[in-house]
């Protein structure tokens, strides 16, 4: 039944996507030829020439969403994931069609059509695929489209899963029991859930309980009961899930991917790959380049009033340790005597410190000292947000001191950020500063970088811990 259930969910997906493939593809046609956004100066083209394209175009498509894993379940998944796979699969799909209209010779299809499409088939599929998603979830919610599970493992690892899964009702998975490698255990209540029997029960109990998933979350000192286990199970036609008890062990963005059939399991690992990156630097490039432009007379007054209020470089250059522990040169106007370190060595600044010029001190306070590393994010040794930079002669003493310190370089530094936004900047905790960078990076999204630039205009420039 499972299965049938499945295959028809799956089906029904699969009409769905041709049917917003066919009136995303009508749309940009009527919105090339017809709507008068842009005019047209070679005619018309019959509608029923570029409707014909549908015949090779739904079987692309439907090849190429396959591939991207959006026919698979998605009971765990994030909507913002599936609409970033749409996007993907689209684009790629749009691509290679765009490629093979060149083999009709005898006719010239529009460019513009195809841009349309390219994008109202991306809004309109994740809409569709939104909306889809949200019924089956109000389904489950409602005790309709349920998966009954078996739970291999009481210990804290099955039971922290027990959790987690009550928390979330929408996904339609419901805990039937635990099993047991102690007969003593059998029969007992556990956070309110049964052990229902040992691991040699599991057939007897797949059977009368009609369980369609088996959990193993075996701890790490059981881990060679795991044979045993699946030995029991069988050919039962159940779907298995292991759950590795390596969470002590992960660091930053654990995953599972796959080389060769070989699963293999990432304990840490960043965010900045494929896709992520392009997009993460074109968001820097566009508001780099554009505060520089509307901040470039600033820039040119502060110029002058370093130049003319100390002797010295109207820019401060310095070491910092950014992405993967390289070092590179961030830019700052300078707001100290240029032998301010000279007694001291290198130490943090102070409150009413007294190695700041006459206009350090506003500049520091304002945070208009920064401006100039937005050439630094121009040129690509930083980011708009990440992990504010540090100097490679404290790294030394802060990653001997505070556990996990050196994971903050798994992302490019930024300059502003998730602990700077939530009050973390300057003279405060190092400890609850690496806390955040690393909730940064760990819940790293394109949605997320926005929120932080907008909390950052919001705040202001000027704070308080800025000396």
């Amino acid at each position: 039944m499972l299965k049938k259930h499945s295959k028809f969910f799956e089906s029904l997906l699969l009409l769905m996507d041709w049917a917003t493939l066919s009136v995303s593809w009508a749309l940009s046609y009527y919105l090339r030829f017809y709507s008068g956004i842009i005019p047209v100066y070679k005619g018309i083209p019959p509608f029923k020439i570029y409707l014909t394209l549908l015949i090779f175009m739904i079987p692309l498509w439907s090849i190429v969403f396959k591939t991207f894993g959006l026919y698979r379940p998605r009971r765990v998944s994030t909507r913002f994931s599936e609409v970033v796979d749409i996007g993907k699969a689209s684009t790629f799909a749009t691509m290679i069609f765009v490629s093979l209209t060149f083999l009709f010779r005898q006719y010239e299809f529009s460019r513009l059509t195809f841009f349309y499409f390219w994008f109202i088939n991306i809004v309109f599929l994740s809409l569709t695929r939104i909306v889809f998603r949200e019924f089956l979830r109000f389904l489950r919610q409602k005790g309709y489209n349920q998966r009954y599970a078996l739970i291999a493992g009481t210990e804290k690892l099955g039971q922290d899963l027990v959790t987690k899964l009550r928390k979330h009702p929408e996904l339609g998975v419901q805990i039937s029991g635990f099993l047991t490698s102690d007969s003593n255990d059998v029969g007992n209540d556990i956070q309110g859930t049964k052990v229902l029997g040992k691991y040699s029960d599991v057939r007897e109990l797949i059977t009368k309980r009609g369980i369609d998933i088996i959990f193993v979350a075996l701890p790490f000192h059981a881990h060679n009961q795991l044979k045993e286990v699946l030995e029991w199970i069988g050919d039962e036609t159940v779907s298995i899930m292991v759950l590795p008890d390596l969470f002590e062990f992960v660091t930053l963005r654990g995953s599972v991917s796959e080389f060769e059939g070989m699963p293999l399991i990432s304990l840490r690992d960043t965010p900045l790959y494929g896709w992520n990156i392009i997009v993460k630097r074109v968001l820097d490039i566009f508001f780099s380049s554009l505060v520089i432009i509307f901040t470039s007379p600033v820039m040119l007054v502060i110029a002058l009033l370093v130049k003319l209020t100390s002797s010295g470089p109207i820019l401060f250059k310095q070491e910092r340790m950014g992405l993967d522990g390289n070092t590179f040169n961030m830019l700052k106007f300078r707001t100290m005597s240029v032998d301010a370190e000279e007694a001291t060595g290198p130490v943090w600044a102070k409150k009413d410190d007294p190695r700041r010029t006459k206009i350090g001190k506003l500049l520091r306070r304002t945070s208009l000292d920064e401006l100039p590393q937005f050439f630094n994010v121009l040129k690509g040794d930083m980011s708009i947000v990440g992990p504010r930079p540090e100097r490679p002669v404290f790294i030394e003493n802060f990653r001997s001191t505070i556990p996990k310190y050196m994971l903050r370089h798994k992302m490019k530094s930024g300059i502003t950020g998730w602990a700077q936004v939530s009050g973390w900047r300057g003279n405060t905790s190092l400890e609850k500063r690496i806390e955040y960078d690393l909730y940064y990076i760990e819940n790293w999204s394109l949605n997320f970088d926005l929120k932080i630039i907008w909390l950052t205009v919001w705040n202001g420039l000027i704070n308080k811990h800025a000396y």
